[in-house]
């Protein structure tokens, strides 16, 4: 079957755009192609700095005739109808005909559709996409109308079938479709032809383009660490960084450089916050002493003195910023030392955190005193903790953080213990932070941990506060984010804490109980994504206790894992069962079968059998509930599966004499009560 190709060959796209445009070139002409009926069998796009590329495979070689019949008005419509029916049809009256039906005779219209080729149906849906091509940030420039994100060159668009391979007729502005492309700029600069694909894909790499991104991207890495492990070093992983640089270039080159001593008593992160922020280096470890000592760069050109002349410009440069980085580190530590970190962050009383909510210094006099409180929940102690909140934020008026935001935290930890704080308190500097988001690491230390959810609960208490909560998938100010953060911190850490109570503490115009409800929203998704259903998520929420999440996700995996088993998913049909005959009877007789069920009353072995697995239960459950071991009380609940079987197979509940069935009704709400006590089984599907 026929195969398309498309290159659209333009100035450096920006590498952070790339990856979103390949796919919605792909998106955007397969979509078009169905629409206009040319199915296809895959399709695959790619992206190089100057051009995005499309391969469609097995392309319909034209789109079918189509035949549709119409229903019209009736034979005695008033003419306009008829007349705007035919407009709608572009059929004349002649060419209707007229049908009987329970409606009386009625109009009917056929309209016929010719194929079309193929290829002038790629022109008009690639002409569509192009411009109409949802870039970011586009510009327009020479005297046509086109925009796109750099000017566009060429459009290469050929059509390949078994009788050979033609260039789509297609003209946007000044550009007419061919069958040419070009390779590197600087190696490859010339234009040549292609037949197909994997001709294409062939001569590319012939001059001096890679053009799978996944593909630079290996080679980078591989040339990268092959060049570390040469000199004694190893490679720092930066996924985010090696995506943009095989963005950056079409024919990679691996160069490897040495950090000046002079700067090697720089923090490890500054030097790699200034390499790959400002130079897109990648930063090299001596694994013995931790340090960053070496780097590497990718250029885009075989140079003939093998990348010397580059290496030089790029050391040049990197002197330049890492003195700059000197510079600051070396001025937050005279002012640190001579003003105590307390000091440093004076000025935070002059920044506004919200209009609402006061200066960063009001913040942090609130983060302090929420983890103080916070403290003896997790093992830390208050004081600490509290120290290390009035600090955890003076780095924000460091030159280095002014410099690297991204720093923050970060360097605050290193301040604290130049000036002599405890570990304790550098390591909340740095991790309190944390986690960022959902693959970050999660504090443990207790002091880091406290100072960790005071500043979380702080920020998502206030801006309920003032009713600035996230809508629909606007949330200006993270507070998703920081509401995950604070369910990890709790669940990593097993802390034990009622949520509403320190939501009150922290903020005491705080909607505790709607705050509450947002977080529940959130450990749905969260423990979703873990394999706990829904279901069995809304009815540990409906227990007792559903503001200490450790607590409710405890109950939440025990009834998972009890519902995994057949045990479980049998016990669950006899509750429902139980409780389906007991709900209607309650309703019918307008009473609550809610007393204690007598044995004396029981008929048969089965039903006695029943009332002794239940007594049995309950001696169980009971304790393990007061330790709140979920676990043992799933594992008793689910040993009431067999003689709840046994009983509804053996006994009718609504027996004719009205003492049995009264009492087999209050044995119905035994088994209903002692399986609520572990969870509400009646909100679970199934």
């Amino acid at each position: 079957m026929p195969n398309l190709l498309i290159e659209l060959f333009s100035e450096e796209i920006p590498a952070r755009m790339q990856k979103r445009a390949a796919e919605d070139l792909k998106r955007l002409v397969t979509e078009g192609l169905v629409q206009a009926g040319l199915t296809y069998g895959g399709a695959a796009a790619f992206a190089t700095p100057r051009r995005l590329v499309l391969a469609v495979e097995g392309l319909l070689g034209a789109s079918p005739a189509q035949r549709e019949e119409r229903k019209g008005p009736r034979a005695d419509a008033p003419a306009a109808a008829i007349d705007g029916f035919l407009r709608s049809t572009g059929l004349n009256k002649d060419q209707l005909f007229l049908r009987d039906t329970p409606k009386g005779a009625l109009y009917f219209a056929v309209i016929e559709t010719p194929g079309r080729d193929a290829s002038a149906i790629i022109a008009d849906v690639l002409a569509g996409v192009i411009r109409d091509f949802p870039w970011p940030k586009a510009m327009r420039w020479g005297a046509g109308s086109l925009r796109w994100v750099r000017p566009l060159h060429a459009i290469l668009c050929i059509f390949e079938d078994e009788t050979g391979t033609e260039v789509v007729p297609l003209q946007v502005d000044h550009i007419t479709a061919s069958n040419t492309t070009q390779g590197h700029r600087f190696m490859a600069p010339g234009r040549f032809g292609v037949h197909g694909f994997d001709d294409y894909r062939a001569k590319l790499k012939a001059a001096y383009v890679l053009l799978d991104g996944a593909d630079r991207a290996a080679q980078i890495w591989a040339d990268a660490q092959n060049l570390a492990f040469a000199q004694g070093l190893e490679l720092v992983e930066d996924a985010g960084l090696l995506s943009e640089v095989a963005g950056l270039v079409e024919w990679p080159v691996v160069l490897m450089g040495r950090i000046d001593e002079a700067f090697l008593g720089l923090p490890p992160e500054v030097l790699q916050t200034s390499m790959r922020e400002h130079q897109k280096f990648f930063s090299l470890r001596n694994p013995k002493t931790a340090r960053i000592e070496g780097f590497v760069t990718v250029a885009n050109i075989l140079a003939p003195d093998g990348g010397q002349t580059i290496l030089r410009g790029n050391q040049k440069v990197l002197s330049a910023r890492l003195s700059d980085a000197r510079f600051f580190w070396e001025n937050d530590l005279r002012r640190v030392t001579s003003e105590g970190l307390e000091g440093m962050g004076a000025g935070l009383a002059g920044v506004t955190f919200h209009n609402k909510l006061g200066s960063q210094a009001d913040r942090i006099s609130r983060i302090a005193a929420l983890a103080r409180e916070i403290a003896p929940l997790v093992g830390a102690d208050g004081d600490m903790a509290a120290q290390a909140a009035r600090v955890a934020k003076a780095d924000l008026q460091s030159a280095m953080v002014g410099e690297f935001p991204e720093l923050q935290g970060t360097m605050g930890g290193y301040y604290a213990r130049a000036v002599g704080l405890p570990d304790a308190v550098a390591d909340a500097c740095r991790a309190h932070y944390q986690p960022l988001g959902p693959s970050d690491d999660v504090p443990s230390a207790s002091v880091s941990v406290a100072v960790a959810l005071a500043d979380k609960i702080d920020t998502l208490t206030c801006f309920w506060a003032i009713d600035e909560k996230p809508t629909g998938s606007k949330d200006p100010f993270a507070l998703r984010r920081a509401a995950l953060g604070v369910i990890r911190l709790i669940l990593s850490n097993a802390v034990r804490a009622g949520l509403s109570d320190l939501f009150v503490r922290a903020n005491r115009g705080t909607d505790a109980a709607d705050l509450l409800a947002f977080f529940h929203d959130r450990l749905k998704v969260y423990l979703r994504d873990q394999g706990i259903p829904y279901d069995v998520i809304d009815a540990c929420l409906a227990m007792p206790g559903n503001d200490d999440l450790t607590l409710l996700v405890n109950r939440a995996q025990a009834l998972a894992g009890l519902l995994k088993t057949d045990d479980g998913t049998n016990l669950l049909q006899g509750f429902k069962r139980a409780n389906n005959i007991l709900t209607q009877a309650e309703a019918k007789d307008g009473v609550e079968y809610s007393y204690g069920p007598d044995a004396k009353f029981a008929e048969g072995p089965e039903e006695l059998a029943l009332f002794d697995a239940l007594d049995l239960a309950e001696a169980t459950i009971t304790p393990a509930m007061e330790t709140q071991d979920f676990v043992a009380a799933m594992q008793a609940m689910a040993a009431l599966r067999g003689p709840i079987d046994a009983f509804f197979t053996a006994v009718q509940v609504n027996a004719d004499n009205a003492m049995v069935r009264r009492n087999r009704l209050n044995l119905l709400h035994r088994i209903r009560a002692t399986c609520l006590r572990v969870a509400d089984l009646a909100r679970l599907e199934g």
